[in-house]
């Protein structure tokens, strides 16, 4: 008995009870479960009530899942020509205000430690920012034709969950005996130690606050092409990643872009990546998914 008859049965009720269990049973056991998705060939956004701002939220289970294969940045200094990343998917949501992304790509090393040497893991969304006929470079974009981008790194994401900004923090076994701004004295003196911490932390003292303390490991941008990149205009954004023993789940989510087309960056920190060396998408169409029939 095919699934599609058992199911007429049971929604035509002419059998008794019992029956209709047995009926019930023999469709999970011939396979009647819900059938795993295809991967989309765009992106889907399917809509949902509120955008999700957890990886592990169910919800996402019900967005179609888009597996864009990455390629090599060989197109402007600094090039990456070693294919390392392959692969990353992407499910969307959206709520009518705001769009969510879901990015997942394997890597089982957790790069979030800035330093001489190190790289960090991120991954980067972008969104041509007006829409038309024709799309702008996907390098960033190109002069005339801006794009806004969504930047994510993985020591953002540790210092916004608590890490200090501190030398203990990135290298433990460090030990500094004393910082003039921290003496005792100078708490009896707030003007005074804050004048003291501008003499030490010039960047924090100029409200440079790219290393941190930092409340979202998130930033946006504009860009006209490459090297081009200034501050977003602000465009509702947020951002948080997850790592497992096989790689990062990230969810950026921003206002609902005017273009419907975005294109996708990752970055290996464990594979010396950084800045132009990444591997990157094209322009992936971005459309409304239906909603999956119950």
């Amino acid at each position: 008995m095919s699934c599609s008859r058992m199911i007429h049965i049971v929604r035509q009720g002419v059998w008794k009870v019992p029956f209709l269990f047995l009926v019930m049973g023999l469709a999970a056991g011939a396979g009647c479960r819900q059938k795993p998705q295809a991967p989309s060939p765009e992106i889907l956004m399917l809509r949902v009530e509120q955008v999700p701002s957890q990886p592990e939220d169910p919800a996402w289970q019900r967005a179609p899942e888009y597996v864009g294969k990455l390629l090599l940045q060989d197109i402007v200094e600094p090039r990456q020509l070693k294919e390392t990343t392959t692969e990353v998917r992407v499910r969307a949501l959206e709520d009518g205000k705001l769009v969510a992304f879901r990015l997942q790509w394997q890597d089982p090393t957790r790069d979030e430690l800035p330093g001489p040497g190190r790289f960090l893991d991120a991954c980067a969304l972008q969104v041509p920012m007006e829409a038309g006929a024709t799309l702008p470079a996907p390098q960033m974009g190109e002069p005339g034709k801006p794009v806004e981008i969504l930047f994510w790194n993985a020591a953002w994401q540790a210092l916004s969950q608590g890490r200090k900004d501190e030398l203990q923090a990135l290298y433990p076994n460090a030990w500094v005996d004393h910082y003039p701004y921290q003496a005792p004295p100078l708490k009896r003196d707030p003007g005074m130690q804050k004048e003291m911490e501008s003499l030490y932390l010039p960047a924090r003292a100029l409200g440079n606050n790219r290393a941190g303390p930092r409340a979202m490991p998130v930033e946006e941008y504009v860009a006209q092409g490459p090297g081009t990149v200034s501050p977003g205009r602000g465009f509702g954004s947020y951002g948080l990643g997850r790592h497992t023993p096989k790689g990062w789940s990230v969810v950026l989510s921003r206002d609902i872009p005017k273009s419907r087309y975005v294109a996708l960056a990752i970055w290996d920190g464990a594979q010396g990546e950084a800045g132009g060396r990444k591997m990157r998408t094209g322009w992936i169409p971005l459309r409304e998914a239906k909603a999956p029939s119950r």
